[in-house]
């Protein structure tokens, strides 16, 4: 009678990316062992990160109506909010830098001082001022952001701002203005655009915006070249970004250069602007 044979010990499996976890959770699509942190959970079971990541590159990202990237939370208009705040705190700490970062032609001329163009719409003139642009910024830039995607909403409230500035160097460059009524009108511009190429009522727009006008007309002390620039500048991004290209097929990269190069393009002709005015002022 031969000897019993000892029993064989059981292999205890093991995560194939981490050896030294016990798991008997296993891949529903490769089945290898799996731990907590290498699982996620599928239709059945759970399917282990490459398995995952092989399977969406197949996916197609999901884009807006516009081509940008869904906006799950308005961070740029939330960021834009705090530096606008951020900047007025700062002009209260240290009321010099309202006049060494506003918009003032004189410090383009004599100084090139070019970031005027864009830092005096980080600054306010009170907290009337602050508070109105902040709410103009609260209300209408979500949307706007969830039409368009970060990248395109942040080119278009800056390239806004830019073009207000622009204006306002080009009509008066000795005056001096802060705020972020460029960009905000900017904003008006292509929401108005946007929302007729999307068949919406604009009529609440229209009346806001008219209200914004005759404001900005009838009531002294306020600089209406930044309206009138930034609404300009909007209105035509606003155009490319709803409407070109205009080929039904032309999606995806295609369209991201051609909003990307109509962006740079409209900013040149911008700097562009202010660079032979400059010149000219000069002499």
């Amino acid at each position: 009678m031969s000897a019993s044979q000892p029993p064989t010990p059981q292999v205890v499996p093991t995560c194939f990316r981490h050896p030294d976890r016990e798991t008997y959770v296993s891949c529903r699509r490769c089945g290898r062992s799996i731990c907590p942190d290498c699982m996620r959970e599928a239709a059945v079971g759970f399917q282990c990160v490459e398995c995952v990541a092989e399977g969406n590159k197949g996916v197609r990202e999901a884009r807006t109506t516009f081509g940008g990237k869904v906006v799950a939370r308005p961070y740029v208009t939330w960021t834009l909010l705090g530096l606008i705040g951020a900047g007025f705190l700062l002009q209260q700490v240290n009321p010099q830098m309202t006049g060494q970062f506003s918009m003032w032609g004189a410090g383009i001329v004599l100084g090139d001082q070019w970031y005027r163009l864009i830092t005096a719409a980080f600054l306010h003139g009170g907290i009337t001022h602050l508070l109105f642009n902040g709410f103009a910024l609260y209300v209408l830039g979500p949307q706007l952001e969830n039409w368009l995607g970060h990248v395109r909403y942040l080119a278009l409230w800056l390239v806004s701002a830019i073009g207000g500035s622009v204006l306002s160097y080009l009509v008066d460059p000795a005056q001096a203005s802060v705020g972020a009524s460029g960009a905000i009108f900017g904003l008006f511009g292509a929401i108005f655009v946007i929302g007729r190429r999307l068949k919406l009522d604009t009529r609440f727009i229209v009346g806001l915006l008219a209200v914004n006008l005759l404001i900005t007309f009838v009531v002294p002390g306020i600089s209406w070249t930044a309206h009138i620039g930034g609404l300009v500048t909007g209105a035509l991004l606003g155009l490319v970004y709803a409407y070109l290209p205009r080929s039904g097929n032309r999606a995806g990269r295609s369209r991201d250069l051609t909003h990307g190069a109509l962006t740079a393009a409209i900013t040149l002709v911008l700097v562009a602007a202010a660079v032979a005015w400059t010149l000219f002022l000069r002499g």
